[in-house]
């Protein structure tokens, strides 16, 4: 979704940061036990278990959780999980893309069919509207790194494809498979980044009223909750003021 940071300080304001910790911690697990389990344990050797324990270390996740995910990819009782992916329209027709790691299809598919439905959505089939976003590389840093040339330059001499600086924040976009090699360029010019993951990138976004905007909310708010669902992606976008409104 456009506007990465006014989503983020809205969620702050309503209270909502200290559930989504520990939610996303028990994302990150899930994603760091599955890349481990299908790759190597040795992060040095597995790019997605490198990208995982990164992410979850930008976000404060403690050192012995971390650890602790990655020995248990390595037992015999981890569990099996399926990467799936959903893709479907909410509100005022914006498109919704549902990333998910689930030990249980028919569970899954059920609660994410019945968000959709319940909260004005409907879910479609795999690739009715992934073609309308980039499967990208991101990585973020604050503002407070250094002005946009600053992080231009820093961007190309890592190898990225392109920068967007903002007021809050910086975005660096890059190829996919480029995403480790760049994030590494970044850190060692300007330090831990904020985020580094794969997203899909909207090609196009659909600025929203105030009532669209909180249906929307609420649906994603409430697929973020599932436990299955490891992230959730929308073309849509929001003003300063939508944004002031939303977070009272």
């Amino acid at each position: 979704m456009a506007g990465h940071s006014k989503w983020a300080n809205i969620q702050h304001r309503k209270g909502r940061q200290d559930k989504l910790r520990a939610k996303q911690f028990s994302k990150y697990s899930k994603e760091i036990t599955v890349a481990a389990k299908m790759g190597d344990p040795d992060p040095d050797k597995n790019p997605r278990l490198r990208l995982a324990m990164k992410e979850a270390r930008s976000n404060s996740m403690p050192k012995d959780v971390i650890e602790r995910a990655i020995k248990k990819s390595q037992g015999g009782d981890a569990e099996n999980y399926d990467e799936i992916r959903y893709e479907g329209y909410g509100p005022s027709g914006i498109a919704i893309i549902v990333e998910a790691l689930t030990d249980n299809r028919n569970r899954t598919a059920s609660n994410v069919r019945s968000t959709f439905t319940k909260l004005g959505g409907n879910l479609g089939e795999t690739g009715s509207v992934s073609f309308m976003f980039d499967r990208l590389g991101q990585v973020l840093y604050l503002a407070e790194v250094g002005d946009a040339d600053t992080m231009l330059m820093a961007a190309i001499e890592a190898g990225a494809a392109d920068v967007e600086s903002g007021d809050e924040d910086h975005i660096v976009w890059c190829d996919p498979n480029d995403l480790s090699s760049v994030s590494n360029a970044l850190e060692a010019a300007l330090g831990e980044s904020e985020s580094t993951k794969l997203v899909w990138k909207p090609q196009n976004t659909t600025e929203v009223d105030l009532e669209t905007a909180e249906k929307l909310m609420r649906l994603i708010e409430t697929l973020e909750d599932d436990d299955d669902v490891q992230s959730v992606t929308a073309n849509f976008e929001i003003s300063d003021e939508v944004a002031a409104a939303l977070a009272e």
